[in-house]
């Protein structure tokens, strides 16, 4: 069932987007996916990861030199939709932003919750941290610009991850959260409508740019009672810079599922 939402027309800069994606056992995978979504695959393993992107936008109608800017983390599953089409399924969303948080749901899709970011930007190398305030996500990189994918990627060539990702920039996110003193807090449950916000991301100059990953951690994919030993491993990283965009807010889905604990 779709449900129509109006948002606002939004149009921007990414300044920085980094993509940390892993491979997974598409039936670990399905134990936080609702019933509505099945996972993509790849050489038979599902595609989740992590994006941190920071940005500045402003509404289509407001002029060039205002705007906000913000940084933000998303839990991401890469997933098929009822229809056949490509998506992404966002369990949680973290943002430095009290707007964002005051708003999400209602002018920004789903549920954010404030976090605090640490970013070392050299250009051909980053690292960056995100915190978040209620304690359930946590996760740091520290990676350099690449000329190829890791020989053990899913992935044949860049041109292939970059086509995978171009085709799923339409995001579906929870519009509820669990209590924070539940075991697994960073993993939101649907309202009791099972809604899922739309939000489609249309950038004018898609790039993307391997990354070596030196260091990865992350609380949400190194939970063991979410994703058993053996099957979650990073696979690759990317990087996206200086892309001109907008934001197209998509008809909400609904349904009775709710995700699984």
């Amino acid at each position: 069932m779709l449900t129509e939402r109006v948002l606002p027309q939004i149009t921007g800069v990414i300044e920085r987007r980094i993509l940390v994606n892993y491979r997974v056992d598409p039936t670990a995978i399905r134990s936080i996916l609702p019933a509505l979504f099945e996972p993509q695959s790849v050489n038979g393993y599902a595609i989740a990861g992590i994006c941190l992107i920071e940005l500045r936008v402003r509404p289509t109608w407001a002029p060039k030199f205002t705007g906000v800017r913000s940084r933000n983390g998303a839990h991401r599953v890469a997933v098929t939709l009822p229809d056949g089409s490509s998506a992404v399924y966002v369990p949680r969303r973290d943002t430095d932003s009290r707007l964002n948080v005051a708003v999400g749901g209602r002018l920004f899709p789903g549920v954010q919750n404030l976090a605090d970011f640490e970013v070392d930007d050299r250009g051909d190398a980053i690292a960056m941290s995100l915190f978040s305030h209620d304690g359930s996500t946590r996760l740091s990189v520290d990676t350099e610009v690449a000329d190829t994918l890791p020989d053990d990627s899913v992935f044949a060539d860049v041109a292939h991850v970059s086509d995978f990702f171009e085709a799923g920039s339409l995001g579906y996110s929870d519009t509820d959260t669990r209590h924070s003193d539940t075991k697994h807090s960073d993993t939101k449950t649907s309202d009791p409508n099972g809604r899922f916000d739309g939000l489609e991301l249309a950038a004018h100059n898609w790039s993307v740019t391997p990354l070596h990953v030196r260091h990865a951690t992350s609380s949400f994919f190194e939970d063991a009672d979410r994703f058993p030993p053996g099957s979650v491993s990073l696979d690759n990283a990317l990087l996206m810079r200086n892309i001109h965009h907008n934001w197209i807010s998509r008809d909400s889905l609904e349904t009775g599922a709710r995700i699984n604990s």
